[in-house]
């Protein structure tokens, strides 16, 4: 979990201009005249008509449709794609200034995550995978209706060792003793640290009975971490199992935060089935993800505009390192054939968040743009499917256009598969933005 100190207070309040959200009622919506891309196939279903009734879509076709009592909108030649997902996404983290973990609270954290959900469903993002943070609050009132957002499968608190990645206690917190009260954000569950196996399983269980769909756990160094270089391994093997097998009792997963070759092949060895980050691995250790059906949960950070500049110079050197090795990773993962996701891991600025779309686009640095949209729609929503029965959206498939799936749906102003910029623009280029069957912005009627 970076914590970046590169923008000011001054955009710590981001402004959302978004329409109100639209029920529909049972009042089934005909979508004509558009070009759909259902999120598999590269060929755009032409001039296609698609029907939503209640939250699924229920009819794809080329040819004339009727809807006895529904609602037509005409799609003008827009290009309509399936709502977009984020895999590597902090509800609690990605809109709160870094001073926020400092001096505020987890009510103060709540409600920026929360007020940061109606942006990122307003960018087009009606499905994140969040690994790492408490958004179960958040949640829970997104799925009720009773705030906009984007669906969570949330990971619950981050789970790391004394002196790891989620370490972020003062130095004078060791050595430490029974009679020693919790660090305040370890108590409210924005992060969870956890010791040998008998803690690991406990803490594990603790997760999963807050309602996480996955763990998220760190078994290798982190860059804004103060006391582990990226090289070192987090976590034994036999605690790594200890994780592997509580997800498994729950029948779900695994997801770690990891950047080198040993902390990753431990981690793959003890049953670690989505790797997070992985800039710094070798082609023998993406080949080992390949052949033991290891996802790469990766991002594309670079040290560019968007890049993080810290205080600390040992952290400031680790993300040079890091990113020094976004590129080449990227290639070999192409080159190998591993599975790959789109996430953003975007951090504690409201501001750099409203980047979300620019990140994505950036992927066409290595994709095409169909790569880059069937990535952050059909092939991250095959991702998700790891959590099994954890899954919390399992009346449909998510990020396609069939019948039977989920009313995730966008309209673009123009053909994301030949401009990928159009994402960088949501707020320009989606012209209507639809989540379960509810419309969230209209710039058409």
């Amino acid at each position: 979990m970076p914590l970046p100190l590169r923008h000011s207070l001054a955009a710590l309040v981001l402004s959302v201009s978004a329409a109100p959200a639209v029920a529909q009622d049972g009042v089934p919506i005909l979508f004509t005249n558009v070009n759909v891309f259902d999120g598999v196939n590269e060929a755009l279903i032409e001039n296609a008509n698609v029907v939503v009734t209640d939250n699924l879509i229920t009819q794809v076709s080329t040819e004339p449709l009727a809807v006895a009592g529904g609602r037509v909108i005409d799609g003008g030649g827009r290009t309509m794609i399936p709502g977009l997902i984020d895999v590597h996404w902090h509800t609690s983290y990605c809109c709160a200034a870094q001073s926020t973990v400092v001096t505020g609270d987890i009510l103060e954290i709540a409600i920026r995550g929360a007020i940061g959900s109606e942006a990122t469903l307003m960018r087009g993002f009606t499905t994140v995978r969040d690994v790492g943070g408490n958004p179960f609050a958040t949640k829970k009132m997104i799925d009720a209706g009773e705030i906009p957002g984007p669906r969570i499968l949330p990971s619950g608190p981050p789970i790391g060792q004394t002196g790891g990645h989620f370490d972020y206690r003062p130095y004078q917190s060791v050595p430490t003793n029974p009679a020693d009260s919790q660090w305040y954000w370890y108590s409210v569950g924005l992060m969870a640290m956890a010791d040998g196996v008998d803690e690991v399983t406990k803490r594990a269980r603790e997760v999963m009975r807050m309602g996480a769909s996955q763990l998220k756990i760190s078994g290798g160094g982190g860059v804004s971490s103060v006391y582990d270089p990226l090289d070192v391994r987090q976590y034994t093997m036999a605690e790594l199992e200890a994780f592997v097998e509580v997800a498994d009792t729950y029948n779900t997963y695994v997801a770690s935060h990891l950047f080198t070759d040993e902390a990753i092949q431990l981690s793959i060895e003890a049953g670690v089935k989505s790797v997070e980050h992985g800039f710094l691995m070798s082609r023998e250790t993406m080949e080992m993800m390949r052949d033991r059906d290891v996802w790469l949960s990766i991002q594309p950070l670079l040290d560019d505009e968007d890049g993080f500049t810290f205080d600390d110079p040992f952290s400031q050197a680790k993300w040079i390192a890091v990113t020094n090795g976004t590129d080449a990773a990227y290639k070999m993962a192409k080159d190998v054939g591993v599975k790959v996701a789109f996430g953003t891991d975007i951090l504690f600025d409201p501001a750099l968040a409203e980047r979300q779309g620019a990140f994505l686009a950036k992927l066409q640095n290595w994709y095409s743009p169909y790569e880059v949209l069937k990535m952050a729609t059909s092939t991250n929503a095959e991702l998700l499917e790891l959590a099994g029965p954890r899954h919390p959206y399992q009346l449909g498939p998510l990020g396609v256009i069939a019948e039977g799936a989920y009313a995730d749906l966008i309209l673009v102003d123009g053909n994301p598969l030949e401009d990928i910029d159009l994402v960088a623009d949501p707020h320009g280029n989606f012209d209507l933005i639809m989540k379960d069957g509810v419309i969230f912005k209209n710039a058409i009627e």
